[in-house]
C-alpha cells in the first residue's frame, strides 16, 4: 500500500480531532507491518507535538511521510519531509528521527552507542541512526543518485534538555545527523526553514515515492571493494548496534587484557554476512589480527573466489570452523563465526585417528579460544543436518562456563524476500517452526510469491527472468537419487518429475562441462540448469528463487507432515538422528530454501495433496505481487498497488 503522507496542515488538523493514530496504524496494517501499543504510544506523544512544530515554523504546505518503509527493507524511518528548497527550489527531503528520551548517556564512553534511561542494553546514537537511513536512501533511491546532497537528516528529542543528553551532543553533527532537544527547538525550527520553503511540497512527495530504486548491494560482488578498497556497507539500527559492540569488546579485551564473546542472531537476509564482512574488513584495516570462519564449503569458497579475488593474503582470512582445532589459545584478535547455526558437535569427522576423536573437545570451545573476541553470526532455523549445535544456549552456556561475558543482539531487519518480515513469518507458520499455525498469504506489496503448477512452469518462469539478466535459481528437498557424472562427463537429470528431469548441481568444486563447481552454483551464471541442494544454497541470495517440495514433506489432512523415509541425505539415514530431530531438519532445510529470494519465490510440490494444501494457503491479491517492476537491468521502479 502506498505511504502515509498528508500536508503538514493535514497532520495538525488529525492530531488536533484525535484521528491521527488510527490513521497512521491504519496505513502501517495495510502495508503489511504489525503495529504494536507501543508505537501507538509513541505516535501520539511525538507526532501530535511535531504537527504543531511545523505549523510554527510556517511549513504547513510541506508534505509528511510518516512511518517511510525503506526500500527493499523491514525498516521505516519516523518521518520524511518533502518540499522544495527555500534558495534553489528544488526538490528538497528531510529524514527526521523522533524521540521520546528525556535523558541518555554514552554506552561505556562510545560516541556510537547510548545508554537509555529505563530502557534496557545499549541503543544506537539518534544521529548516527538518522545518518543510516539517510546514506541507505542515497545508495537506493534514483532520486538521491541524481541528485547528491538531496537528502539531510535530524533526530529530534522533543522531551529532552541539553543536560539530560549532553554526552549525545558531544558528537560532531553532520547533514545526515543534525540532533535537536526541546531546548534546541528554535534552532530545529530555523534549520527545517533553511532546507525547506513553506510552498507545498506534495510534487517534489511524488518524485521521492515514484522514484526507481537500484537493488541492494549484492554481498559477494562488493565483498572484494570491503578488503581491497576498505568500502563498506550501510549498516542500519541492530546491525549498527552489533558492529559497534564488536569494535568495543575489542577495545575492552585489549585493554583489560581479558576476553568476551558476541553473538549476532537474525533470519535469513537480515544482514549476519554484511555485519561479518564489515566488520572483518575494519579489523584488517585497523591491523588486528582477525579471521572469518564459516562451517559451509559453498559459502567459504565463494568468499575467497570474489572477495579475495587477486589476493592470497586476502583469501587466508577465510577458514572453516575445524581449521582451529589446535589453535594457539587468542591467537587471534577477533574469529568472526559466520554461518554458526552449523558449528559442530566437535571437529572430528570419519577420518580423524581413534586417539584424536577421543580428546576432541567441543568445536565451540575451540571456536572460543582460538580468539579474544569470537564473534557469532547464527539463525536457529538454519540447522540443518545432525550434529549442528549452534544455538544461542549452546555458546552462551559454554562461554558461561569460562566465565565470559556473552552480548547477544537480535537482528529484527529483513533485507531479503524484498524487505518482508511478514513473508518470512508466514514461511516459519507454514512449516511448523513457530507456535503458530499457517495462514493464508495473500501479499504484502513487497514479496511475490507464486505456486507452479509444473516443473515446466516454474522453469520457464525463472528461465525468463534470468533471460531478463536477473538472477534465478532452482532448487528441491533432497528427496531424490544424486549419480556421479557419466563416463563422458555429462550429468545424469537425476531430479526427475513426469517427463521433466534436471541434474543436482555438480557434486565436487570442479566444473563439469558448462556446470559450475558445487561451491559456484549460486553465484555462476551457469548455475541455472541445475536444481541445487539446500548445501549449496546456504548462505546465499539470489532475485528469484524456485523451490520443488519433494515426497519428504507433504500435507496429510490439514497439515504438513515430514517424512524421513522419502529423503535421500545420508545424513537422515540411521538411528543416531531420532524421528524428532529428522523432522525439525526437514523443516529447517525449506526454511533455508524458501528464504533465498531477494524479490520472489515460485513453490512446486511433486505430491498432489500438497499442491491442493498450498493452492488454499497462497492468495496474492492482484496487483500486490511485488512492489517494484524492472525498468532496465539492475534497475527497478517502484509500482504502487
Amino acid at each position: 500500500m502506498s505511504a502515509f503522507r498528508v500536508s503538514a496542515a493535514s497532520l495538525l488538523r488529525l492530531a488536533e480531532n484525535g484521528t491521527l493514530v488510527d490513521r497512521v496504524d491504519e496505513h502501517v496494517r495495510m502495508s503489511g507491518s504489525g503495529v504494536g501499543p507501543g508505537e501507538r504510544v509513541s505516535w501520539s506523544r511525538s507526532l501530535a507535538g511535531f504537527a504543531h512544530d511545523l505549523s510554527d515554523a510556517g511549513l504547513a504546505g510541506v508534505e509528511v511521510i510518516v512511518e517511510y518503509k525503506l526500500p527493499l527493507t523491514s525498516k521505516r524511518a519516523d518521518v520524511v519531509l518533502a518540499g522544495r528548497h527555500p534558495r534553489t527550489g528544488a526538490d528538497s527531503y528531510v529524514v527526521v528521527e523522533l524521540k521520546q528520551w528525556s535523558r541518555a548517556w554514552s554506552f561505556e564512553g562510545l560516541s556510537t552507542l547510548v545508554s537509555v534511561e529505563h530502557v534496557a542494553g545499549p541503543r544506537l546514537h539518534p544521529g548516527v541512526q538518522v545518518s543510516g537511513y539517510c546514506e541507505y536512501l542515497a545508495d537506493f533511491l534514483g532520486v538521491a543518485a541524481q541528485a547528491p546532497g538531496l537528502i539531510r537528516g535530524a533526530a529530534y528529542l522533543h522531551n529532552a534538555s541539553d543536560d539530560g543528553v549532553r554526552d549525545l551532543l558531544a558528537v560532531p553533527a553532520t547533514e545526515h545527523s543534525r540532533l535537536f532537544t526541546s531546548q534546541r527547538r528554535g534552532e530545529f525550527l530555523d534549520f527545517l526553514c533553511g532546507v525547506l520553503s513553506p510552498e507545498p511540497g506534495a510534487a517534489a512527495a511524488d518524485r521521492f515515492l515514484a522514484s526507481s530504486v537500484r537493488p541492494s548491494q549484492h554481498l559477494l560482488t562488493y565483498a572484494a571493494d570491503i578488503m581491497r578498497q576498505r568500502a563498506h556497507f550501510t549498516l542500519l539500527d541492530e546491525q549498527r548496534v552489533a558492529y559497534e559492540l564488536v569494535l568495543h569488546a575489542v577495545e575492552r579485551a585489549r585493554d583489560e587484557d581479558g576476553k568476551s564473546v558476541v553473538v549476532v542472531t537474525g533470519g535469513p537476509g537480515s544482514g549476519k554476512s554484511v555485519i561479518a564482512l564489515t566488520m572483518l574488513g575494519e579489523m584488517a584495516r585497523q591491523g588486528y589480527p582477525v579471521l572469518h570462519a564459516t562451517g559451509s564449503r559453498s559459502f567459504t569458497q565463494t568468499l575467497r573466489r570474489y572477495a579475495g579475488r587477486g589476493s592470497t593474503r586476502t583469501q587466508n582470512l577465510f577458514k572453516y570452523f575445524n581449521n582451529f582445532v589446535d589453535a594457539r589459545r587468542n591467537g587471534i584478535e577477533v574469529l568472526v563465526c559466520d554461518e554458526a547455526h552449523r558449528i559442530r558437535e566437535t571437529s572430528a569427522n570419519r577420518y580423524t585417528r581413534r586417539e584424536v576423536r577421543e580428546r576432541s573437545r567441543p568445536q565451540v570451545d575451540e571456536l572460543i579460544s582460538a580468539a579474544r573476541v569470537p564473534v557469532f553470526l547464527l539463525d536457529e532455523h538454519q540447522v540443518v543436518r545432525p550434529g549442528e549445535t549452534g544455538t544461542v544456549d549452546v555458546i552462551r552456556n559454554h562461554a558461561n562456563r569460562l566465565g565470559l561475558t556473552v552480548d547477544i543482539v537480535s537482528l529484527h531487519g529483513q533485507f531479503r524476500c524484498g524487505g518482508s518480515k511478514e513473508y518470512e513469518q508466514w514461511v516459519v507458520r507454514l512449516l511448523g517452526l513457530g507456535s503458530e499455525g499457517p495462514l493464508v498469504w495473500q501479499g504484502d506489496g513487497f514479496v511475490d510469491l507464486r505456486l507452479a503448477g509444473s516443473p515446466e512452469e516454474m522453469e520457464a518462469f525463472l528461465a525468463g527472468r534470468q533471460a531478463d539478466g536477473e538472477t534465478a535459481r532452482l532448487s528441491a528437498g533432497f528427496c531424490w537419487p544424486w549419480s556421479d557424472p557419466r563416463a563422458d562427463g555429462s550429468l545424469v537429470p537425476d531430479v526427475q518429475i513426469g517427463s521433466w528431469s534436471r541434474p543436482w548441481n555438480v557434486k565436487s568444486d570442479r566444473s563439469i562441462g558448462e556446470a559450475p563447481g558445487s561451491s559456484y552454483w549460486a553465484t555462476d551464471p551457469a548455475g541455472f540448469g541445475q536444481v541445487g541442494c539446500v548445501y549449496t544454497a546456504q548462505g546465499f541470495e539470489y532475485e528469484w528463487s524456485g523451490v520443488i517440495i519433494g515426497p519428504d514433506l507433504v500435507a496429510r489432512d490439514g497439515q504438513l507432515v515430514a517424512r524421513r523415509d522419502q529423503s535421500r541425505d545420508p545424513a537422515l539415514k540411521g538411528k543416531a538422528t531420532s524421528d524428532a530431530a529428522a523432522d525439525r531438519l526437514i523443516r529447517n532445510t525449506y526454511k533455508v530454501l524458501l528464504t533465498r529470494g531477494m524479490r520472489g519465490t515460485m513453490i512446486y510440490s511433486a505430491d498432489a495433496e500438497t499442491r491442493a494444501y498450498l493452492s488454499g494457503l497462497v492468495h496474492p491479491v492482484r496487483g500486490l505481487e511485488t512492489r517494484y517492476e524492472r525498468i532496465a537491468p539492475g534497475v527497478y521502479e517502484r509500482r504502487e498497488p
